[in-house]
């Protein structure tokens, strides 16, 4: 993408209406522009990231087995007053009419609904374990929508749910979502710490949060700081696998890690004081088991292999994918502006041409330009008749990982300077050579 077709509305000055760090630069980066309260639109570099995300989480998904599938942002009241969970959302739930005087609901979640599709087609054992998902825009009507897309009140969310014969098979797609999830995270270049956490309105004793360290986080968290070493990495993980997979879970919740409202000082004090932490985290994802409470009600059962009807049992699993660009932003940012992970970057690299209307500059702009579209690595070419310090200044804002420097001396030593965002450094390398690296770079992020 040329930077001189592109839609970039960057702004010089901080925003007086976003008070943290995530609001403020993506305003800056001309990534959103607020509606209404809470209500945001994405703007291209925005939605490019957004369209990274969301792919990473239906990677991670399809991997462990889930099926997607698209229900609707609206849904009928009829449900909700069926499970007995109509009024328990209270103001936060936005209840609507239509002509015909119908009551509905722009969804704030989905339990309702999926159990609805799967008493639908689902009568007998045979035909489990199944999880569907999907992704979604949700509404939760918040009092105070801020903090940008953090806490605002359209959103765009992964929510999967799980249907299984007993709790123990549950409890095994439970251990699943958090294997996935955990993979999901780390793909993006976070480290979310799986914290038990207490299930508010969708119920279930079984819950854990995934948390991503960060000041601005709405809740306090307490936890063993050796919980943020462990890593997945690119070990293979068997999904069918039951003892693997609770063995994944067990090495990434037996370190203490709590939310404020789980927390227990007595535990807490048991860890050595070198690794005991309080901070505040950003939630950025949770799983759900709740067995029968919503199959019961709402009569979704199946016939076991006694020929006896019995309720399934379920679990709810969501990712706020909306939610994950702050996130990302509070985790990882400088002063100068955003640091994208390679794995969500909008851009893998930038183009700076220093002297845009030379020949040769212009030219060695264009064959990169060409051999990187080649590879895969569509690249952002700032090709704008302006100062190298403004086009410096945008990649930094912007936040792409790495940049190619091309001026008209180093193209007399036959070279080009590849910068890396996250450490600064720079190197000075042949065109051919800086298409390789990058080429081996992304590589590992595919």
């Amino acid at each position: 993408m040329r930077l001189s077709r592109y839609f970039l509305p960057v702004l010089k000055e901080n925003p007086s209406e976003a008070q943290i760090v995530s609001h403020r630069l993506m305003l800056r980066a001309g990534m959103i522009r607020q509606q209404a309260a809470g209500i945001y639109s994405w703007l291209p570099l925005g939605y490019r990231v957004l369209k990274r995300i969301e792919q990473i989480v239906h990677e991670e998904q399809v991997r462990a087995g889930h099926i997607p599938l698209l229900m609707p942002t609206l849904q009928s009241a009829d449900l909700w007053r069926e499970s007995g969970r109509y009024d328990d959302y209270g103001e936060e739930m936005l209840r609507i009419k239509d002509r015909h005087k119908r009551d509905l609901l722009y969804g704030p979640t989905n339990e309702e609904m999926i159990t609805d599709i799967f008493r639908a087609h689902v009568g007998s054992y045979k035909d489990l374990p199944l999880t569907l998902y999907h992704i979604q825009w949700k509404f939760r009507d918040e009092i105070r929508p801020r903090f940008g897309v953090m806490r605002g009140r359209e959103f765009l969310m992964k929510d999967g749910y799980n249907f299984d014969i007993d709790k123990d098979a549950a409890l095994h797609a439970y251990n699943r979502h958090m294997v996935s999830y955990l993979r999901t995270y780390e793909r993006m270049g976070l480290t979310a710490i799986p914290m038990r956490a207490d299930s508010g309105p969708i119920g279930g004793d079984d819950t854990h949060e995934f948390l991503v360290l960060a000041q601005t986080g709405e809740s306090e968290v307490f936890y063993d700081d050796r919980v943020t070493q462990l890593k997945l990495g690119g070990r293979a993980v068997d999904y069918d696998n039951w003892d693997e997979v609770a063995g994944v879970c067990t090495e990434f919740t037996t370190l203490y890690a709590r939310t404020d409202e789980t927390h227990d000082a007595a535990l807490f004090e048991q860890i050595p004081e070198a690794h005991r932490k309080v901070g505040r985290g950003i939630e950025v994802g949770q799983i759900f088991y709740f067995g029968t409470k919503y199959s019961e009600p709402m009569g979704a059962t199946v016939v076991n292999d006694k020929g006896e009807r019995v309720p399934v049992h379920m679990g709810s699993h969501g990712i706020g994918v909306s939610r994950l660009l702050g996130a990302i932003i509070e985790a990882s940012h400088d002063d100068k502006g955003i640091i994208w992970p390679e794995g969500v970057t909008p851009f893998p690299v930038g183009i700076v041409n220093l002297k845009q209307g030379d020949g040769a500059a212009d030219v060695a702009c264009d064959s990169l330009y060409a051999a990187l579209t080649t590879q895969g690595l569509e690249p952002l070419y700032d090709d704008r008749n302006e100062r190298a310090g403004a086009k410096f200044a945008t990649m930094d804002l912007i936040g792409l990982p790495w940049r190619i420097t091309v001026g008209p001396r180093g193209l007399e030593k036959g070279v080009v300077e590849l910068t890396s965002r996250r450490t600064g450094e720079s190197e000075e390398m042949s065109p051919e050579a800086a298409v390789a690296r990058l080429v081996q770079i992304y590589a590992a992020h595919r």
